[in-house]
């Protein structure tokens, strides 16, 4: 065939391609690029595809709207090391240490805490994070590769944790809230302050505006956490006297003098059992000691339909909770503390598991003490129109003493105009007050001795799954009760409109 083998005619001084006769693309007939292993020039059965995206010296950019998958803070492996070091040491207790001597139990906790460092390295340089549309990706795995796409629309929240060491060196953990969660989910642990804040603002933006076609790229600079209206401050001298004022605290007088006692009757203690004996009196005040170091510096503050919680020593954390989240909200009012006129606020806020190991994980701090005109105030500003001193509540009939001898004239239920209202408790009283909108079922039971008696317990269940219940009611009232509960809580649901995120 004539011409066959030959290149074909130039088009406007391009050369065409030899089988297809249509023109090449620029660079065709030219030498390879640098790095490329081409064979050169083109020729009979050469393949020329120019060099681009994919070949060596030409990464594949990432597709538009998703940025560069980033690692965490290099330092994050050492503080993740040091933390399994305590767990370690703890592990093997006192009765190791006689054992085994203090040479081989130094040598245990070295081998340990090395292969958990070790174990952090590898686990830190699998682990990366970054925005995907709207979804945050968190990769992480060696063998097992798993990641988790976050939707941004279901963001409830996004808390910035400093434990001590991340204090130390100048870190943050970043735990996020999703609705529907059984626990917080892809704590980014550690990143830098910035970083952490800057991501925070990015991923809050983003969830509450989902109009919005993007959200901020990774470079945009972050405007500055609004403070809002600050509502109330904790003084740590009430934080520190309240917790004097509870059980734990009045135990250690005793459970010193039993330590003298036994010392004294034995002649001498070993080491292990004066450490063991140190460790459960420790045991017995960990409760108390927690609250002060987990409530420390307590600040609350209003920031439009979001109530911004600060507080923390040790760990400080920063807490943000929307307001049409909240499911009941809870007033106590404890034994020692009312000589003070003393009470502690609680609120259960949906999208948060209630089966959280570490309770510190949810965000139901709402007042850890307070005299009534604070609590007063804070009631009015989570839950409009209601009035902590004007709640209508009335006792069970009198033939519920034969099921609560003692605590008949403690318990108790009302309507409020906005609330339902469930009081109970002898010697520490607690108040829970249930919007009407919240209310997600509303169910009656009777066990066998309340049928005897005529009686029946009204339940009002919330998303949160807690709710309040109206205890011992007569059977034709809390019919009654039931009914005025359903009819209030679609009425309010109605009327409810979405806040803003």
């Amino acid at each position: 065939m004539p011409g066959y083998g030959q290149p074909a005619p130039a088009d406007n001084g391009h050369p065409r391609w030899p089988s297809h006769g249509q023109p090449a693309p620029p660079g065709y007939g030219q030498p390879a690029a640098p790095g490329y292993p081409g064979p050169g020039p083109v020729g009979p059965g050469a393949w020329p595809p120019p060099p681009g995206p994919g070949w060596p010296g030409h990464p594949v950019p990432p597709p538009a709207g998703e940025e560069p998958r980033r690692r965490l803070h290099p330092l994050s492996p050492a503080l993740h090391g040091a933390k399994s070091l305590v767990v370690v040491i703890a592990g093997l207790s006192w009765s190791t240490l006689s054992r085994v001597g203090f040479g081989w139990f130094a040598v245990l906790v070295a081998i340990f805490a090395l292969g958990a460092t070790v174990l952090s390295v590898i686990s830190w340089w699998n682990t990366g994070y970054h925005l995907v549309g709207r979804e945050l990706r968190v990769h992480e795995g060696l063998l097992w590769r798993r990641t988790r796409a976050i939707p941004l629309e279901r963001l409830q929240a996004v808390e910035v944790v400093r434990p001590l060491l991340a204090q130390l060196t100048g870190l943050a953990e970043l735990r996020l809230e999703v609705v529907g969660g059984g626990k917080t989910e892809a704590p980014l642990a550690y990143l830098s302050v910035a970083e952490a804040t800057a991501l925070r603002q990015r991923l809050l933006a983003a969830a509450g505006h989902p109009q919005s076609a993007a959200p901020p790229t990774a470079g945009a600079p972050s405007a500055p956490v609004p403070e809002g209206r600050r509502l109330h401050a904790v003084r740590n001298q009430d934080l520190l006297v309240s917790q004097l004022l509870t059980p734990q605290a009045f135990l250690l007088p005793f459970g010193l003098a039993f330590v003298v006692a036994q010392f004294l009757s034995e002649g001498s203690w070993s080491f292990i059992a004066v450490a063991s004996t140190l460790t459960a009196m420790a045991g017995v005040l960990l409760q108390p000691i927690r609250r002060v170091l987990d409530d420390w510096d307590f600040r609350l503050d209003r920031d439009d339909d979001r109530l911004r919680v600060r507080n923390g020593l040790l760990e400080t954390r920063m807490q943000t909770v929307p307001l049409h989240r909240v499911q009941t909200v809870g007033v106590t009012w404890p034994l020692l503390w009312r000589m003070k006129g003393w009470l502690r606020m609680r609120l259960e806020v949906a999208g948060y598991s209630a089966a959280e190991p570490d309770d510190r994980n949810r965000p139901d701090r709402l007042l850890p003490v307070g005299d009534r005109a604070a609590g007063a105030l804070v009631v009015a500003e989570v839950l409009p129109g209601v009035r902590l001193d004007a709640l209508p509540t009335t006792p069970p009939p009198r033939r519920a003493r034969w099921l609560r001898p003692l605590t008949r004239a403690a318990v108790g239920a009302g309507l409020d105009d906005e609330v339902f209202v469930a009081r109970s408790g002898l010697l520490t009283r607690q108040v829970t007050l249930v919007p009407y909108a919240r209310i997600q079922s509303v169910r009656v039971t009777q066990g066998p001795a309340q049928r005897r008696l005529r009686l029946a317990t009204v339940h009002a269940d919330t998303a949160g799954g807690s709710g309040a219940a109206a205890t011992d009611r007569d059977l034709a009232e809390a019919w009654a009760l039931a009914a005025e509960l359903t009819a209030r809580a679609e009425a309010a649901r109605r009327t409810d409109r979405p806040h803003p995120r």
